[in-house]
């Protein structure tokens, strides 16, 4: 039984990737295979993939989800929009002196007002007056991740997306699918690598420490995602020719494997709170491409199930002395299960 602790790594500040390479497949790839580690470039991925096999890919579009603003008291708030919920309404989380009140109301980015509705948890409902679309895009700001030091500009608004997003709707990027340009996705088309597509919008909880030693105590956030029945039809043509289901991000395993919790791929839309530790059974995914991931983090835990607690402690080891760059503008790994029923 693993606890908290059992997944800290002392990471060197400097590791830490804080502007994104000029191009996107220009980052390194750490090849963990079983127990060897390789040290690849992510266009590596290339001769690293076989006719047939299928990358899953999640086509989630980062909302400018952030927004600062005033109270009708006049007192300062920042809203980080958490999940649209329809085209008038959103959670959001809310910091301010004091929370805001229901049925008072906000002005935000000083360009609209929205109303305060119900708490829900951790969160506030807010009540637009506008399309919640529109205006998030028109007056609001990329969120990026608290261990990035500098604020949103036109650049992380294009790299700080896949070239594959579609549908908007998270607050965090899919950082695995960052990798892709499209030059290597067409050499990948062409040498007859298939792709498919899965929509998980990534929450802020991403972000969230664990807090409790007993990882049992933990309580996972939702995220919300669909699964087209043209992605379980690729994935069980996969399978049954004997080729890899890739992953591409631990969001897109995280919506296979929830979407599998029956025995089998299903087709639908659901929330998921899908915690995968080590001792889970994988019933779908056989690879994974991810980046490298925080201290004491659920996806670290995620890919310790995935590939191994031993083998990922080694894998981070060498990554920090051969100075790979880490977390959402970092560098990528390839693994393979070594635990699949």
């Amino acid at each position: 039984m693993y606890s908290l602790s059992d997944f800290d790594f002392n990471l060197p500040q400097e590791r830490i990737a804080q502007f994104p390479l000029p191009d996107r497949s220009a980052s390194r790839l750490l090849h963990l295979d079983g127990e060897q580690i390789i040290d690849r470039q992510f266009a590596d991925i290339l001769d690293l993939l076989q006719p047939g096999d299928l990358l899953v890919m999640n086509n989630t579009r980062v909302l400018k989800a952030r927004f600062f603003g005033t109270k009708e008291s006049g007192g300062k708030v920042e809203a980080l929009v958490e999940r649209v919920l329809d085209n008038r309404t959103v959670l959001a989380q809310v910091r301010a002196s004091r929370s805001p009140l229901a049925g008072t109301k906000m002005r935000l980015a000083d360009a609209f007002d929205v109303t305060v509705g119900e708490r829900a948890g951790e969160f506030f409902t807010l009540h637009f007056d506008a399309d919640v679309f529109d205006l998030i895009e028109a007056h609001g700001r990329l969120p990026l991740p608290p261990y990035i030091e500098h604020d949103a500009d036109s650049f992380d608004e294009n790299r700080y997306q896949t070239v594959f997003n579609k549908v908007p709707g998270a607050v965090a990027a899919p950082t695995a699918g960052l990798h892709f340009d499209e030059p290597l996705l067409e050499k990948l088309k062409a040498k007859g690598v298939n792709f498919a597509y899965v929509t998980l919008h990534v929450g802020a909880g991403t972000f969230q420490p664990v807090r409790h030693e007993k990882l049992a105590d933990h309580q996972m956030h939702t995220e919300w995602y669909t699964m087209p029945q043209e992605t379980v039809d690729a994935v069980r043509a996969t399978r049954a020719a004997g080729r890899d289901v890739v992953a591409v991000g631990t969001t897109s395993l995280r919506a296979l494997e929830s979407a599998s919790q029956g025995g089998q791929l299903e087709a639908g839309s659901a929330d998921t709170a899908l915690f995968i530790t080590p001792g889970y059974q994988f019933k779908t995914v056989t690879r994974l491409i991810t980046n490298f991931h925080l201290p004491k983090s659920t996806l670290l835990m995620l890919v310790s199930a995935f590939a191994g607690y031993e083998e990922i402690r080694k894998a981070y080891a060498h990554a920090i002395a051969n100075e790979y760059r880490f977390f959402s503008y970092g560098d990528a790994m390839l693994l393979t299960t070594n635990n699949k029923e």
